[in-house]
């Protein structure tokens, strides 16, 4: 019987992940609520269990009295011939073990100590299930799709379901049940039916994290992804630096033949994703988050968080982009606000004469009515002229056509 128990308790924790010494305190615990139940109290009732063997031994700590008359309480005290026939060398005063037999408990209470231990199992097994997930808390998990219920669905993860709420799906994305797809996890709660497991595929992280899966070099630390912008289901811009001078970090992000990328791009449905080098010169950092636009002079205030920039009159349309789309996630993505004119809107806008942002201290120069500094910065202000080659590796704007990442 015994041995059974043992095994029985070793398949709990092998196959529920329920710790034995969890298992075994539930047990002691259940009978001493038997005992509670069966005689109205159990303050002086102790339970010893072994761990190895599964023996256990249930008795009731019981003061000597001379007389049976003197026994009040038949739990709490033992006449001194009752007790020198469990122990010879017992005398007045003392306290003595005093074994209660499980089978004299009955039925009813233990039919109850059976409820106290499949109760704990029911609650250690929500304990191990909430912390496996609550540990994976702003991290991908991998579900399978169940249904939809009130345009909520339901993502089974194996030994919890989770919930993906409308407002976290991005727009246009439909499943199927059985379908296999990656969400990330926003939030784990525990509730007296289980874990209650929130997740996400619009969260701007999810990016992240499936970059973080994908590429080596993010995975170790070489690459680090500084900031990221999205508009789920159609666009995310993302900055990136290397820590290692001989790393391309955009280069390791696309991958050979923009194999890592497009990976990503097909578990988000075609989500186009710009990658772009992250600069601590802030006119350097919203040149290259503006890309593919070209850009002629950046203008930043870094105490301010405002940035005045300048584009040929052909790329206006394409720096601010579809909707504002570009011009709205470069602001993201630098945390500056970001105000765009054309060159010929520039020149009559008042606050975006050139000639107001330069240090009269430097050398500039003028071409074709653009003030520059000689070596193309300029201190005050981070006026920037701009670079006629696009990063390699940013999106490119070639022959007149969007080459994306994705494409």
């Amino acid at each position: 019987m015994n041995k059974e128990l043992i095994e029985s308790l070793s398949i709990l924790e092998r196959e529920k992940g329920i710790s034995k010494d969890v298992l075994f305190d539930a047990i002691e615990n259940s009978l001493l609520t038997a005992c509670r139940n069966h005689f109205g109290k159990a303050e002086n009732v102790k339970v010893e269990m072994d761990r190895e063997t599964g023996d256990f031994k249930v008795y009731a700590e019981k003061v000597v009295v001379e007389t049976p008359e003197e026994v009040e309480d038949p739990m709490l005290f033992i006449c001194l011939d009752d007790a020198k026939k469990i122990a010879k060398k017992a005398n007045v005063g003392d306290t003595i073990q005093v074994e209660i037999k499980s089978k004299e408990l009955g039925r009813i209470a233990t039919q109850n100590a059976k409820n106290v231990i499949l109760q704990k199992i029911r609650e250690e097994e929500r304990n191990v299930i909430y912390n496996q997930f609550h540990a994976k808390e702003k991290d991908i998990v991998t579900g399978v799709v169940q249904h939809y219920f009130q345009k909520n669905l339901s993502i089974n993860l194996g030994k919890a379901d989770a919930i993906l709420n409308e407002s976290e799906m991005v727009k246009g994305e439909h499943f199927r049940p059985s379908d296999r797809i990656k969400v990330y996890v926003l939030e784990v709660k525990s509730t007296s039916k289980g874990p209650r497991i929130l997740v996400s595929r619009t969260h701007p992280d999810f990016v992240k994290r499936l970059f973080e899966e994908e590429v080596n070099e993010i995975k170790d630390g070489t690459v680090e992804i500084m900031s990221i912008a999205r508009e789920p289901g159609s666009r995310t811009k993302m900055a990136v630096y290397s820590h290692n001078p001989n790393v391309d970090p955009v280069g390791a992000c696309v991958g050979v033949n923009g194999m890592r990328v497009n990976s990503i791009v097909d578990e988000l449905g075609g989500e186009k994703i710009d990658i772009i080098n992250w600069d601590e010169n802030p006119g350097n950092l919203i040149q290259n988050a503006l890309s593919p636009a070209q850009i002629v002079a950046v203008f930043a205030d870094p105490d301010e968080k405002t940035a005045k920039v300048v584009v040929p009159d052909y790329q206006l349309s394409l720096a601010i982009g579809k909707e504002g789309q570009n011009a709205r996630l470069a602001a993201k993505l630098t945390g500056y606000k970001i105000d765009i004119k054309s060159e010929t809107q520039a020149k009559d806008a008042v606050g975006f004469r050139y000639e107001d942002y330069l240090d009269d201290s430097e050398e500039y120069y003028e071409e074709d009515g653009q003030y520059y500094e000689e070596g193309g910065y300029a201190e005050d202000g981070y006026a920037q002229e701009a670079s006629e080659a696009e990063d390699s590796a940013d999106v490119a704007f070639e022959n007149g056509e969007d080459t994306t990442a994705e494409e």
